[in-house]
C-alpha cells in the first residue's frame, strides 16, 4: 500500500484548547481531521526540550521531551474526576485553571508565539502547579516512572544546575564542568536540591503521559506517526555534560563549501566518539531510537551521510572550510616526499604564507604599522616580505579574538587563513582542502605536481569511500535493527556512491524533494520522471528549511521547470500564479510519485482552498535557513484543527490528493 500524509511542527498545532503554541494533546483532534482529509502519515520536527534554543534541532536532550508542550489544564492535577463537576475542584485548583486560561487567551490571536517568552510563562505555570499541588505530596507514580526512565536522573542535575546558573552553557559554570557517575549520585540525593530536580522530572513524566495518549490515539485511527531524530547533539546538552566520552569534544559537525556556502557550515554539534559508542555496544543510540519509538512507527533520520562520513572540524574555527571527513584517509609526509616534495614545500602547500603588502592594502597603506600588526600573531620568514602564522594560533577563533587589530586586517588575516591545500590532520598527516583548486599552493604547482597531487587525492578517495560505507553498515545496520519503526533517510546534500545502494540493502526509505530531483548533470536540468522514484522512498514537495509550494512557484524561477516538464491539462493554470487550482494540479502530479510515501507540510496541503491563504508568502516559512530570530519555528496554523476538521471543502480537495494512491496496491 501507499500511503499519503502531511508534516507539521507540533508547536504549529492550533486548537480550542492549546495555550500559544500546540501541545501533545492536540495530535487527537489532528489526526481525527487528517483520517477525514484522508491523510495516513503525521510527520513531526523534533520535540525535544531545547531550552532557550526555538530550534527542534538544538536539543538539551536526546531524551528529554519539550515542556512547551505539555497541555497544562489536561494535568491530572487540574482535573476534577470524571464522575463529579468542577465545582469539585478545590481553590487552589480552580486559581491555577483560571491562569491557564488566562495565559491561552493571551496568545489566542497571535499569528506567531515568542517561544522564549511562551517557555518562560508556561514552565512558571508550571512549577506554581508544582509546587501548590505536588511537592507537598509527591505520587508514588514519580518514583516508579523515574525508575524506568534512568536517563531523568543526568537530566534533571543538568537541568537544575543550568537553572542555578541562569541557563548559561555547562562549559561556563563555576563548578560541575566535568561530572563523574558518583558525583551525579551525590547531586542527585542531595535534599536542598530534591525538590526542583523532582520539578524536572515530574515535567518529563506528565509530557511522557500526554504524548503517549496522543500517540495511541493516532495509532488507533490507522494513522502512522512519525518522530524526526536529530543526528547530532547539542554540546550544551546533559548527554555531552555526562558523557563526554561519546564524543570527539574537539571537533565539531557540520558541511563542507558548496554554491549556496562559500564557507561551508559549522553546526557548533561535537562529532560522536564512535570507537567509545562501539565499546558499548551504541547503547546510547539504541536507548534513544527505543526511547522515541515508545511513540512513533516512523523515524526521519536526519542527515544520515553524517552515519557514512561527517565533515569534521576543528573547534578553533568559525567556519566549516578546514574541516575533513570523519573517517578518512590521511596523506602523510612520506607520500609527499615521495611526489618530490620538500619539508619546505609541504609547509607551502599547508600553511598560509601571508604578503606584506596585502595586509599592508587592509591597514590604510601604513607599511611600517602594518609590520607592527603582523609581528603580534605572525613570524616573518627571513628578510622576506612574507609571514606565517605563529604556532599559539590555532584557528580562525584567535584570529578574530585580537581586538586590537582593525576589523579590515582581522578579516584579510582570516581570508589568507584557509588559503591551503592541505589541511594538517597530525603531527605528520594531511587531508586535501576541500577548496583545495583555489588557493595560492594550488596555483603555484606545476601541471606535473597538479597531475601527481590529482592522482594520489584520487586513490585517497577510493580508499575513504570503503571506509564511509565500511562504517554505515555498521552503524545503520545496528541502529534500524533497535526498534521496528520504519526509518527514512534525509540523504540530501553531497552524495556518494555507497549512499544509495546501502540504504537499499538496508530497507531505509531515501527522501525525494521533487524541485531538486532532476538530472543535475544532464543539458537542461530535467526533472527525474515520478515512475523513476524508488518505491523505498519518501517524496514531498517543500521541507521546514525550504519555502512552500506556494513560495516556489510565485517567486523562484526554477518552478517554472516543473511546468513546462509537466504541463497542466487544464488552461486556466498558469505560471507563476497560485490558487487551489494550482495547487490540486501540483499535488496531483506528485502524487503520480512511485515512492511508497508522500508527505507533504501541511500549508501545501491549505492552498487547495483559498480559506487560509498568507498575507505574505513569507508567513507559511518554518525556518528561513542561516538566520537566528523570533520568526523561525514559531509557524502556528491559520485556523483552529476543529475548524479544519469542518472545513469539508478543504477535506474532500485532500482527499482527491490521497485517494488514487491508498488505493493502489504493493506489486
Amino acid at each position: 500500500m501507499k500511503y499519503t500524509g502531511t508534516a507539521i511542527p507540533l508547536g504549529a498545532l492550533r486548537t480550542k484548547n492549546s495555550c500559544g503554541s500546540g501541545e501533545f494533546p492536540d495530535l487527537i483532534p489532528f489526526a481525527d481531521f487528517c483520517k477525514k482529509a484522508g491523510l495516513s502519515v503525521i510527520q513531526l520536527l523534533p520535540v525535544n526540550d531545547t531550552g532557550t534554543e526555538s530550534s527542534p534541532y538544538s536539543a538539551l536532550s536526546a531524551f528529554a521531551l519539550q515542556p512547551l508542550y505539555i497541555s497544562i489544564t489536561s494535568l491530572p492535577e487540574l482535573c476534577a474526576p470524571e464522575t463529579a463537576d468542577a465545582h469539585t475542584l478545590s481553590a487552589s485548583q480552580k486559581k491555577l485553571v483560571s491562569a491557564a486560561k488566562r495565559l491561552r487567551d493571551q496568545w489566542e490571536g497571535e499569528k506567531r508565539y515568542s517561544y522564549r517568552k511562551l517557555r518562560t510563562e508556561k514552565l512558571s505555570l508550571l512549577r506554581e502547579v508544582y509546587d501548590t499541588l505536588v511537592a507537598p505530596d509527591v505520587p508514588k507514580a514519580l518514583e516508579k516512572w523515574i525508575k524506568a526512565h534512568p536517563w531523568i536522573k543526568e537530566y534533571a542535575v543538568f537541568m537544575t544546575l543550568k537553572n542555578q546558573n541562569f541557563e548559561a552553557s555547562w562549559k561556563e559554570w563555576p563548578k560541575y564542568k566535568k561530572i563523574t557517575p558518583e558525583k551525579l549520585d551525590e547531586l542527585w540525593n542531595a535534599p536542598e536540591r530534591k525538590q526542583n530536580l523532582l520539578f524536572y522530572a515530574w515535567l518529563q513524566m506528565r509530557a511522557d503521559e500526554q504524548f503517549s495518549e496522543a500517540a495511541s490515539y493516532v495509532a488507533e485511527q490507522g494513522i502512522k506517526l512519525k518522530g524526526d531524530i536529530p543526528i547530532m547533539m547539542n554540546e550544551d546538552s546533559h548527554d555531552v555534560w555526562a558523557h563526554p566520552e561519546l564524543f570527539n569534544m574537539h571537533l565539531r559537525a557540520g558541511a563542507p563549501v558548496d554554491g549556496p556556502n562559500p564557507v561551508g557550515q559549522n553546526w557548533g554539534f561535537p562529532t560522536y566518539n564512535w570507537k567509545n559508542l562501539k565499546k558499548t555496544g551504541y547503547a546510547w543510540w539504541k536507548d534513544r531510537l527505543v526511547s522515541a519509538s515508545r511513540y512513533y512507527k516512523m523515524y526521519r533520520i536526519d542527515h544520515i551521510l553524517g552515519f557514512f562520513r561527517i565533515w569534521a572540524i576543528p573547534d578553533t574555527e568559525c567556519t566549516a572550510v578546514l574541516g575533513h571527513t570523519e573517517p578518512f584517509e590521511g596523506i602523510s609526509r612520506e607520500e609527499l616526499h615521495e611526489l618530490g616534495f620538500t619539508d619546505e614545500r609541504i609547509r607551502w602547500l599547508s600553511k598560509p604564507h601571508v604578503l606584506t603588502q596585502l595586509i599592508q592594502d587592509a591597514n590604510g597603506g601604513d607599511y611600517l604599522g602594518t609590520h607592527g600588526l603582523l609581528h603580534t600573531l605572525m613570524d616573518r620568514i627571513g628578510e622576506e616580505e612574507l609571514w606565517l602564522f605563529k604556532d599559539e594560533i590555532a584557528g580562525d577563533k584567535d584570529i578574530w579574538a585580537r581586538e586590537e587589530l582593525p576589523f579590515t586586517v582581522r578579516e584579510k588575516l582570516i581570508e589568507k587563513w584557509r588559503d591551503r591545500m592541505l589541511v594538517q590532520t597530525g603531527p605528520d598527516e594531511y587531508f586535501p582542502s576541500w577548496t583545495y583548486g583555489n588557493t595560492t599552493a594550488w596555483y603555484s604547482l606545476s601541471d606535473t605536481e597538479k597531475e601527481l597531487v590529482q592522482d594520489l587525492f584520487t586513490q585517497k578517495q577510493l580508499k575513504m569511500e570503503f571506509l564511509w560505507e565500511q562504517q554505515a553498515r555498521e552503524l545503520l545496520g545496528e541502529l534500524t535493527g533497535a526498534t521496528k519503526m520504519v526509518p527514512c533517510a534525509e540523504d540530501l546534500g553531497a552524495a556518494i556512491d555507497s549512499l544509495p545502494v546501502v540504504l537499499a540493502d538496508l530497507k531505509i526509505n531515501s527522501l525525494r524533494v521533487v524541485r531538486w530531483s532532476r538530472e543535475w548533470a544532464e543539458d537542461g536540468q530535467p526533472f527525474i520522471p515520478f515512475d523513476e522514484y524508488p518505491e523505498l522512498s519518501v517524496t514531498t514537495a517543500s521541507v521546514h528549511d525550504s519555502s512552500t509550494l506556494r513560495q516556489w512557484w510565485t517567486e523562484e524561477p526554477d518552478s517554472e521547470a516543473f511546468f513546462d516538464a509537466f504541463p497542466p491539462e487544464n488552461d486556466d493554470i498558469i505560471y507563476g500564479k497560485y490558487s487551489p487550482e494550482t495547487a490540486a494540479y501540483l499535488l496531483e502530479t506528485i502524487a503520480q510519485a512511485k515512492s511508497r510515501y508522500v508527505i507533504h507540510p501541511i500549508q501545501d496541503y491549505l492552498g487547495l482552498v483559498d480559506t487560509y491563504d498568507p498575507e505574505k508568502l513569507e508567513d507559511e516559512r518554518v525556518n528561513l535557513p542561516g538566520s537566528v530570530n523570533e520568526f523561525n519555528w514559531t509557524y502556528r496554523l491559520p485556523a483552529t484543527v476543529e475548524e479544519l476538521s469542518k472545513d469539508k471543502k478543504l477535506c474532500a480537495a485532500i482527499n482527491r490528493v490521497a485517494k488514487p494512491r491508498s488505493t493502489k496496491k504493493e506489486k
